[in-house]
């Protein structure tokens, strides 16, 4: 086990939270004179005057049933990338610590971490989009977080477990695994792994296969410890009442989105054949996601081109390994229809 003390901001480790206006009193059923709220009521025809609960109780019970993990090991926040800050100001002294990242990869890891005025240090992956594990090792002492994503994004492939496992047991400090994408990648989530390791986080989201993306709701799954230190520094109120109601609704229709998953990855394969189709077509990666990282034989010309048809994809010609690349998310029948529609139209 890493010892989690050693790597907790000095500051964090002895902040004295915000309390709440709930904190002392959880019950539904009162007379709320304690927060200064509307006492009134709203200008909407739906109440909400009333400050959302601040821990998502309800929430947390109810995800942890379906995540198999204990409520004392969830953090929910406003948007995974609300996560990741969090996890770079609990953990990273600005102008002191680093962390790192594996690119081609999520560039809000990045962003944040200059926010945060943190270093990050940059380890490419490999050319088939692997971990460089001698390389990352070799730096390793020089950083206390790395961050991964695993369904990778944007090439798509979900990372080697033997790999990160590896990394886990000789890295003594935090590995944080993005796994937005992981209801796409079915059994290839680490989340069973956080018995094994406290120095594993793992990272979820309601944005893509629960197709609540407008909400903005992220999930982390950690060690009690890192939950406690990263709720200290959290905005009290950070995910709203509706947001939450809409949440145990959705937990409620697992089965709606296991469907939705189910016709999007055979929309998947159905766009990899069609793609492999086409002559200005260089190579399909292997995706495990709800996207596809296409190379074309001219990107820049083929991404404005389905600008110009109304048909936006992601440029992703600029990041390491993914030269004349565009990233193109999964649609639905008709619009997968028109996308290959329109490609067999350019003029090369």
């Amino acid at each position: 086990m890493v010892d989690l003390n050693r790597l907790v901001r000095r500051n964090v480790a002895g902040l004295k939270p915000y309390s709440t206006a709930r904190d002392d009193y959880s019950g539904a059923v009162g007379v709320f004179l304690d927060a200064n709220e509307n006492s009134i009521g709203s200008v909407t025809e739906r109440k909400f005057n009333r400050y959302p609960d601040p821990h998502q109780r309800e929430l947390k019970v109810r995800l942890a049933e379906i995540k198999n993990v204990s409520p004392e090991r969830i953090l929910l926040g406003n948007g995974s990338d609300e996560v990741i800050d969090l996890l770079i100001r609990t953990f990273c002294d600005p102008r002191r610590d680093r962390l790192m990242i594996v690119p081609p990869t999520y560039g809000m890891y990045a962003v944040s971490a200059a926010t945060n005025d943190v270093e990050a240090i940059a380890v490419p992956l490999t050319p088939d989009f692997q971990l460089d594990l001698p390389a990352m090792l070799a730096l390793a002492d020089q950083v206390k977080l790395i961050f991964l994503c695993s369904p990778n994004n944007p090439s798509g492939n979900s990372l080697a477990a033997p790999d990160v496992r590896e990394l886990l047991d000789k890295f003594n400090g935090i590995v944080v695994i993005d796994e937005a994408y992981a209801d796409f990648a079915p059994g290839k989530s680490l989340l069973p792994e956080l018995a094994n390791y406290n120095n594993l986080i793992v990272m979820q989201t309601f944005s893509k296969a629960w197709g609540l993306a407008n909400l903005r709701l992220g999930m982390a799954f950690a060690d009690p410890q890192i939950i406690e230190w990263m709720s200290r520094i959290k905005y009290p109120y950070n995910v709203n009442g509706l947001t939450q109601e809409m949440a145990l609704t959705a937990l409620q229709r697992v089965a709606i989105k296991d469907r939705m998953v189910a016709t999007l990855l055979a929309e998947r394969e159905r766009l990899i054949k069609l793609l492999s189709e086409l002559p200005i077509v260089v190579t399909i990666y292997h995706s495990d996601a709800n996207f596809i990282l296409v190379k074309f034989q001219d990107a820049r010309r083929v991404f404005d081109y389905l600008i110009s048809q109304h048909i936006i994809v992601r440029d992703r010609s600029q990041m390491v390994h993914c030269e004349n690349c565009l990233r193109i998310t999964v649609g639905t029948a008709a619009e997968n229809d028109i996308v290959i529609a329109k490609l067999k139209e350019f003029k090369n």
